[in-house]
């Protein structure tokens, strides 16, 4: 009877011990599990943001990235061309050099150019004459002193040379003269070429004693202080880009420094052989050293964290 006792003792104790294995083991398989499930949740995190190295700041992912060029907007780029042709007597300027507003870049000489002046001369003296007979005659007629077809020719001379004084005057101010100096200081034997606006001229092919035809251009005079980038996009990232987004730029031989834009516009027309679209953003803080035409690349920027 002490023998059946003892077996029985002994078969409980084995299989409580067993018991409590069972549980250990599944204990350890679920931390496992546990463990694993969090390593792929980071590693997904990693795969989704990464910390960039420039700013710091976090970035999504297959953010937009762009290459293009420095340019200057249209309002800020004039080409010089002639309203008269001529050749070149006198040259102030070098390609790259800096010019103010209305400053004479160059001159040229054309006999035309001193029978405008001339014309212009003849007819202002001219209208002064005709126009004080024109009102004698109109007060004489309105006395009976004068015929109505006395007036009327006197009145007809005046008009036609003033028509004549006008179209003269208005071709002068095309070509950059006022009439007002021409009265004061006599005939200018050159047509003086200025610099529509303060900037650098460049585009230059000038020499003494070159002749320039009617509408030929002759120089560029282009304003950096609002240079913009022109930039690459494609189709697929216009969901991601609205103007007012910020962009970070790095210009190609001034090494890994980051500068910045805003976006300020995005074309409307999608080129059909690849798919791309330009868009166009405003740099903050331009340098002396940029220069339009420089390549670059640009991406959109990081979010702040």
């Amino acid at each position: 009877m002490k023998q059946i006792l003892f077996f029985s003792a002994l078969w409980c104790a084995l299989a409580f011990t067993a018991c409590g294995g069972g549980a250990s083991e599944q204990t350890t398989d679920e931390a496992a599990g546990t463990q694993s499930a969090q390593a792929d949740s980071l590693s997904a995190s990693a795969d989704s943001v990464e910390v960039d190295g420039v700013s710091g700041a976090t970035q999504v992912a297959n953010a937009p990235s762009f290459n293009g060029i420095l340019m200057v907007p249209p309002q800020q780029h004039a080409t010089i061309t002639l309203s008269m042709g001529g050749a070149v007597h006198s040259v102030a300027f070098l390609p790259g050099s800096y010019v103010q507003k209305n400053q004479v870049i160059l001159t040229l000489e054309n006999p035309d150019f001193i029978a405008l002046q001339q014309t212009w001369l003849d007819a202002a003296a001219q209208v002064e004459f005709l126009e004080k007979e024109y009102l004698r005659q109109k007060n004489l007629a309105s006395h009976e002193a004068a015929s109505q077809k006395q007036m009327q020719q006197s009145k007809s001379d005046y008009l036609s040379m003033k028509s004549r004084l006008d179209a003269a005057a208005a071709q002068l101010q095309i070509l950059g003269m006022d009439t007002r100096h021409l009265q004061t200081q006599g005939i200018h034997p050159y047509l003086e070429i200025k610099a529509p606006l303060s900037g650098y001229v460049t585009n230059m092919n000038v020499n003494l004693g070159k002749y320039f035809n009617v509408g030929e251009p002759v120089c560029d005079v282009i304003d950096k202080q609002a240079l913009m980038l022109q930039l690459t996009a494609y189709e697929k990232d216009l969901d991601d880009l609205k103007v007012g987004d910020q962009i970070e730029f790095r210009v190609n031989g001034m090494g890994n420094k980051t500068f910045e834009a805003v976006l300020v516009s995005i074309d409307q027309m999608v080129d059909s052989t690849n798919r791309s679209i330009k868009v166009y953003a405003r740099v903050l803080h331009p340098l002396k050293d940029f220069r339009p035409g420089m390549y670059v690349s640009a991406r959109k920027a990081p979010q702040k964290s």
